[in-house]
């Protein structure tokens, strides 16, 4: 039987026989897309490939793309691991073809390589073809439908609709018609009670699709409508788990070897047998070993857990998985991070990078399994407080499904499986409706409404000159409206821009477009689809006439000493922390740099001095900054560091600072020597995430402006401390002679309660058989004046007392009433406060029956609350 790590080779060896060049996955997490935040299709990569926006290298080209689908139109959370093919993250094995071959050599090859390569009997094999749309004025697949009679049977060739045989990555980009190939696992005695072809696309589970012809032919607009995509395009998929679990024999793909070493580790964890069944504790070993595939790699990628966007996705997917090992495994206790190590060691030749970061990884797991786990069973409670029997209740209202998600920790689809599993629904319009008036309007501000773009001249953009120019002479390709809060901007494609776009932690260049009768201001430069996106705030008047873009130079220079700085830093870290220290995210502006980078502790001041002692080292000896474009195998051979989550080129751009120091793959812009960056300052460091840690600093006009204020600020103390030589002994003295002071003043005030407490014993007065004492005091603070009701409770019997004070123009108010008081009279501290004094002095708060206190914001009722107290008495 072959092992899926043969069944992928044989795959690529295949294509590769058909002339097709094989490339590395691209990361899971999406970068420069808005329209994603993971990769869900092998397509994603080569998107710009199919809109025109880049020509590819390679007109052939085979892969292995680690795709997620669990967010967006393409979610498949629900399904996982309740039925058998299901899954979050999975492999998609596909071949490409952009302007070369179209459906011909796309039908004759998949064919091919199942019946003959892989040998499975054409008879277990259906395909379709599209049916056409009336709608959209689509016809019907033809040409595909003609390829596909040369091997297979009419009555195996079935049509499909908009829904199955139309496909389209999202709302808008490349589409068009698919041809997919499905497989009938049943038995020959289920085969003979029911045809195959009946079962195509009815979720039946041993009926399945296994691969998809995609034929790229249109561009979906915002708009709904269709416009041709400049050349025709081959998209195929196959998703490796279904396939092994067909060439294996096995009727469900968690019976593959793709997940029965991981579930063996669940059943050595929790001592837990796995039946094969769909018992919930068998959903949830499935669960996991599915999860898990998620989390790691899309942690390994560079996207932590987090609360909101891409992070919260997965932390999602983590905290699903917590709950069924928590509540179908009895397990109590952190268990993903111990199936890491598990999951790297059989994917480190396929995808190696959670095999380089498994303890960072590991770390992150746990620690997000522990803060979910401390909530969990609280949240559990919670729910099952809802569930009770004998109560009425058809579904989980909205008011409590946010409660569990933002007091607990649940997620909403977590609530709904839980409330589904008792035959509940949950009031998920009133749970969005709780959730929209918890946004902020900050969020809302950032809604923009985008429209299509309108093309100005036709031709695609030559690309960045901004390494060696900041200017240059170009046209607008096309422009497009953007409207966010009724308020309207622009975003511009050139056919040659000095602008650097938003992207490996810089930002993006500001500056001006030059026109012959008109000056406009660019605001930001970012990336989107492969082209470089310019923004401003009005539309020229002529957006086809010349226009001359000029870059902020000055801008630009701060934020390349700061980038280059980073670099430094990098080198450093890694010298004085260890070479497990890898980037993990960085921003670089004109004003600071910031650095994530996997650490496991707080980095200490030591560390952070010969870290800081080491850049301004490099910075002195004026390094030259070398740059080179190679291929990438040849950069990694010099010892180049690359990102993890990064998706590199054949061709990478290499920034040298000393070949002994620091190689990094790098795209941004650098100065020519290190002397230009002049001093480097870190000023801040803090913890990001489980083993992230983060350092803010300075470099450049920004670090010599740092250090100026700070030698201000220390003349200007030195000033104070009447010109001491040695500030911080001052300082140091001033501190112990305050202490003293303050020793005293207590010791003074203690005496005065004493005194005070004295007067108002002989000031007590009889009221209804019960002592009281109500006076305004003079203290000076609150804690001095629940000193003294305390001190006057232990002299008193049978009593009610009331203090007031106003402490710097505030009320403040302290209750006191005997414990047998309490119990006979029915006579409450607590309540006093909350109805009687609160109202009055118009503020709040709290404590015991027997003690308790308020302040607020009138002071001048603070008699009136000593009388209204007295009168309660009586």
């Amino acid at each position: 039987m072959l092992t899926a790590n043969e069944i992928r080779r044989q795959f690529l060896d295949f294509f590769n026989s058909k002339g097709h060049d094989i490339v590395p996955s691209a990361p899971i997490v999406v970068k420069n897309d808005p329209t994603l935040l993971f990769t869900n299709a092998g397509m994603n990569q080569f998107k710009d490939y199919f809109l025109g926006n880049q020509v590819p290298a390679h007109t052939r080209i085979a892969d292995t793309q680690k795709c997620l689908r669990v967010s967006g139109k393409h979610n498949d959370l629900e399904e996982v691991g309740v039925d058998t093919y299901h899954h979050t993250m999975f492999e998609m094995l596909g071949n490409w073809s952009f302007g070369d071959y179209f459906k011909k050599e796309a039908i004759a090859w998949s064919w091919e390589l199942l019946t003959e390569v892989y040998g499975i009997p054409k008879d277990k094999l259906y395909v379709t073809v599209f049916q056409g749309d009336a709608a959209e004025n689509l016809p019907m697949d033809e040409e595909a439908f003609g390829y596909w009679k040369q091997y297979v049977d009419e009555d195996r060739i079935l049509m499909g609709n908009k829904k199955d045989n139309f496909w389209e990555m999202g709302d808008t980009g490349p589409c068009g018609p698919c041809s997919e190939i499905h497989v009938d696992c049943r038995t020959d005695e289920e085969k003979a009670k029911v045809l195959g072809k009946t079962l195509v696309n009815a979720d039946h589970p041993q009926v399945i699709e296994i691969w998809n012809n995609v034929f790229m032919q249109f561009n979906r607009q915002k708009d709904g409508s269709l416009v041709p995509l400049p050349a025709k395009h081959v998209d195929t998929g196959m998703g490796l788990e279904r396939l092994v679990r067909v060439l294996q024999g096995k009727q469900s793909n968690y019976d593959t070897d793709l997940f029965t070493g991981t579930i063996g580790a669940i059943e050595q964890l929790t001592h837990k047998k796995y039946g094969y069944t769909d018992s919930k504790q068998d959903v949830a070993f499935r669960v996991l070993a599915d999860h898990i595939r998620a989390i790691g790699f899309t942690i390994a990628d560079g996207q932590l857990p987090s609360n909101t966007g891409a992070g919260y996705v997965i932390r999602r997917i983590l905290r699903r998985a917590v709950r069924y090992y928590y509540s179908y495994l009895d397990h109590k206790q952190p268990l993903l991070y111990k199936l890491m190590p598990v999951l790297a060691k059989q994917f480190e030749h396929v995808f190696p990078e959670l095999q380089k970061q498994i303890e960072l990884v590991c770390k992150v797991v746990k620690e997000e399994e522990d803060a979910f786990l401390r909530t969990l069973e609280k949240g559990l409670k919670r729910m099952d407080a809802i569930l009770q029997p004998g109560k009425a209740v058809k579904e989980v209202p909205g008011a409590v499904a946010f409660e569990l998600h933002d007091t607990y920790g649940f997620p909403i689809d977590l609530t709904i499986l839980i409330a589904r599993e008792n035959g509940l629904g949950v009031d998920e319009k009133g749970f969005e409706t709780e959730l929209q008036q918890q946004k902020t309007r900050s969020r809302a501000a950032t809604a923009l409404d985008t429209h299509d773009w309108v093309t100005v001249k036709e031709g695609s953009s030559k690309g960045f000159v901004g390494y060696d120019n900041l200017s240059a002479d170009a046209f607008i390709l096309k422009y497009r409206r953007v409207t966010s809060k009724g308020k309207d901007c622009y975003q511009f494609v050139l056919d040659i821009t000095p602008f650097y776009a938003e992207s490996g932690g810089q930002v993006g260049d500001t500056g001006e477009f030059i026109f012959p009768n008109e000056n406009i201001q660019i605001t930001d430069t970012k990336k989107e689809d492969g082209l470089t996106i310019h923004f401003a705030e009005v539309l020229p008047e002529n957006v086809s006439a010349p226009v001359h873009a000029k870059v902020d130079g000055e801008k630009r220079l701060d934020t390349t000493i700061h980038h280059s700085a980073t670099h430094l830093l990098h080198a450093a870290l890694r010298e004085v922390l260890g070479t497990h220290v890898a980037q993990k995210g960085s921003l670089v502006n004109e004003e600071h740099l910031r650095f994530d980078f996997s650490h496991f502790a707080k980095v200490t001041d030591e560390e952070i001095a010969r870290v800081e002692a080491i850049v301004n080292s490099k910075i002195r000896e004026n390094i030259p900054v070398v740059i080179k474009e190679m291929a990438k195998d040849d950069a990694v051979a010099l010892g180049a560091m690359a990102l993890f989550g990064e998706k590199y080129g054949n061709i990478v751009r290499v920034v040298i600072m000393d070949p002994q120091y620091s190689i990094e793959l790098c795209g941004g812009t650098h100065v020519g020597a290190t002397g230009q960056l002049g001093f480097f300052k870190i000023h801040s460091e803090s913890a990001v995430a489980a083993g992230v840690r983060r350092i803010e600093a300075l470099s450049g006009k920004a670090a010599e402006h740092f250090i100026n204020e700070r030698f201000h600020l220390v003349t200007s103390i030195q000033t104070q401390l009447k010109n001491a030589k040695d500030p911080i002994k001052a300082i140091e003295r001033l501190q112990e002679e305050r202490a003293q002071l303050e020793k005293h003043i207590e010791h003074l005030e203690a005496r005065q309660l004493v005194v005070t407490r004295n007067e108002l014993l002989a000031k007590d007065e009889m009221i209804n058989e019960l002592t009281f004492v109500g006076q305004m005091v003079s203290v000076s603070s609150l804690d001095g004046l629940k000193k003294l009701c305390l001190d006057l409770k232990s002299h008193l019997n049978d009593h009610v007392i009331v203090l007031c004070a106003n402490i710097d123009g505030k009320p403040f108010v302290a209750v006191g009433v005997d414990e047998k008081v309490v119990a006979a009279r029915g006579l409450d501290a607590g309540k006093i406060i909350k109805d009687v004094v609160a109202p009055l002095i118009k503020g709040g708060g709290g404590g015991q029956k027997t003690l308790a206190t308020a302040g607020g914001q009138d002071a001048g009722n603070l008699h009136a609350v000593i009388e209204k107290v007295r009168a309660l008495l009586s």
